[in-house]
């Protein structure tokens, strides 16, 4: 029998067991991490070495600023503008 329960964020939803995990805050957290899939590895954990999980998070920093970082290349910065332009975000001017 499924139980009607809510997240933190005011989400409903319903489960046949006591996890607490919310299937939507999981779909918004999976589709925020699917960006750092498109560049490699060592630029990955640049990112997230400085604490980069969402794409909001690079709205802080210039890609001048993130060229500065060990792992990122000048090929994983047109992979992350275009990115954020889905978003309609950008990096810091």
């Amino acid at each position: 029998m499924k139980t009607l329960k809510s997240c933190k964020k005011g989400h409903k939803f319903y489960k046949s067991s006591d996890c607490p995990v919310c299937p939507v805050c999981e779909k918004a957290k999976k589709s925020n991490l699917e960006f750092l899939q498109k560049i490699s590895s060592p630029a990955r954990r640049a990112l997230e070495n400085i604490g980069i999980i969402n794409l909001e998070d690079l709205t802080i920093y210039s890609e001048k600023e993130l060229l500065k970082l060990h792992g990122i290349g000048p090929a994983s910065i047109p992979i992350l503008r275009n990115t954020l332009e889905n978003k309609n975000l950008s990096f810091k001017k």
